[in-house]
């Protein structure tokens, strides 16, 4: 949310900046002797510091909005972050239990094998929904 309001402030102060560039050239848009200056039909009349305050607005409201874009980028990565870090460990804590699982059916197999217990197949033999084994 705060990327997308950033993005939207820079956006706007953008545009406003170009068109305050665009549509004030020429020799009549000074702002020496009674010179005018408009954006959006607004007149700006008076001296080139009000000019220049107008501006420093409109690039307080640019950093603003690049200052949120960068903070909303920021809180994803780390985010991110965290989420690979937390994958990592699942993935680590996964291993482990396959390893003793593993370790478990090797020690019942051997076990089984030591008293001559025959292992039943697991494929045969099984129920199915319909009460028939499936075609192979």
């Amino acid at each position: 949310m705060i990327l997308i309001l950033g993005l939207v402030i820079l956006i706007a102060a953008l545009i406003i900046g170009l068109t305050g560039i665009v549509g004030n050239t020429g020799a009549g848009h000074g702002l020496g002797d009674g010179g005018d200056f408009s954006i959006f039909g607004y007149h700006v009349t008076g001296s080139t510091g009000s000019l220049f305050l107008s501006g420093i607005i409109v690039g307080a409201a640019a950093l603003l909005g690049l200052s949120l874009i960068m903070m909303g980028a920021r809180r994803s990565t780390r985010r991110s972050a965290r989420t690979r870090r937390e994958l990592g460990t699942s993935r680590r804590e996964a291993a482990v239990v396959d390893r003793e699982r593993d370790d478990l059916l090797k020690q019942r197999d051997g076990a089984r094998a030591e008293t001559g217990t025959a292992m039943p197949d697991a494929g045969r033999g099984r129920r199915h929904w319909f009460g028939r084994a499936a075609p192979r």
